[in-house]
């Protein structure tokens, strides 16, 4: 299990560039980013084995920072699934062919920590990836697979990230194969108010920990974003409510010692649709400019 540590959630894409479109940030910009974050920071969380997390570990070892990853893969669908809304059926040749290559993606995770050993501190095998909204569905069997076959090739702890609501209802069968579980929380995307949210976040992990009393939990993912639309409470997402929500959060952390990757370090204008006020741009802790919101300027004081 992983020591205790501070912890955010970190993707470098700045404005015009993406995974998509291929334009990754530089080494230098990734240096700069890890300056920021590393006063502050002890873990990174990280989410393919590609090109920029290559590159974070590249700068990461040249130039001695203290910082630690944890890396995971997106497995691509073996399942089809009409549940979600923006592409999830595959089909039986996609599905073949994602077979194959969700077991490169491995091999390439295993590589990449297996040569920085000192560095990735974790590695995880999916994200979110039995969520019944997901386009690339999995099976918890398959998962269960993919750990074990994980734990063969590399030294370092092995997870997987999923909602806490989801580990408790369905994914038992994974659980018994992590080293520890990943939960992620939420409270804006349930339209829980600011006032009510650390202890629907508390209540998470207490609900989870019961249900799997002899496993470590840590959060992978938690967070408040500071712009949303109508799907979540009106007005609610600002920096206002993300600090006050991370504070107590991250107080809560510490007095129990408990991992808690906040989420996320920048704004990622690249995600998402057209809107520019959706929530799944408005995460970060900084803004895309590199600017910091409230909450990141009261650590900066």
């Amino acid at each position: 299990m992983l020591p205790y540590g501070r912890a955010i959630c970190y993707s470098g894409y700045r404005k015009n560039q993406s995974p998509i479109t291929k334009i990754y940030p530089t080494d230098d910009e990734v240096l700069e980013d890890l300056r920021l974050l590393e006063p502050h920071f002890d873990y990174l969380r990280m989410y393919d084995p590609y090109h920029h997390v290559q590159s974070v570990c590249r700068v990461i070892e040249k130039h001695q920072l203290k910082l630690k990853v944890m890396v995971g893969i997106e497995p691509r669908g073996e399942i089809s699934n009409p549940n979600c809304p923006w592409g999830g059926l595959h089909s039986e040749q996609e599905i073949a062919h994602n077979k194959v290559f969700n077991y490169t993606q491995l091999d390439l995770l295993a590589e990449l920590a297996n040569r920085y050993p000192t560095i990735v501190n974790a590695v995880a095998v999916g994200n979110e990836s039995t969520s019944e909204w997901h386009p690339n569905l999995m099976h918890p069997q398959t998962l269960a697979d993919y750990v074990r076959y994980l734990k063969k090739k590399v030294k370092q702890p092995v997870t997987f990230c999923e909602g806490g609501h989801y580990w408790r209802e369905k994914d038992e069968v994974i659980q018994k194969e992590v080293d520890f579980v990943s939960i992620h929380c939420y409270p804006l995307w349930q339209r829980v108010p600011v006032m009510e949210a650390v202890q629907f976040t508390i209540k998470d992990y207490l609900d989870t920990r019961k249900r799997f009393p002899d496993k470590p939990i840590i959060f992978t993912e938690f967070g408040w974003a500071t712009s949303a639309d109508d799907k979540m409470i009106p007005g609610a997402a600002n920096e206002k409510n993300q600090k006050i929500y991370l504070d107590e959060m991250i107080r809560f952390s510490k007095q129990n010692q408990i991992i808690m990757y906040i989420f996320e370090a920048f704004d990622e204008p690249w995600k998402g649709g057209n809107n520019p006020a959706e929530a799944e741009k408005n995460w970060g802790i900084f803004f895309e400019n590199r600017t910091p919101k409230e909450y990141m300027k009261s650590l900066l004081k």
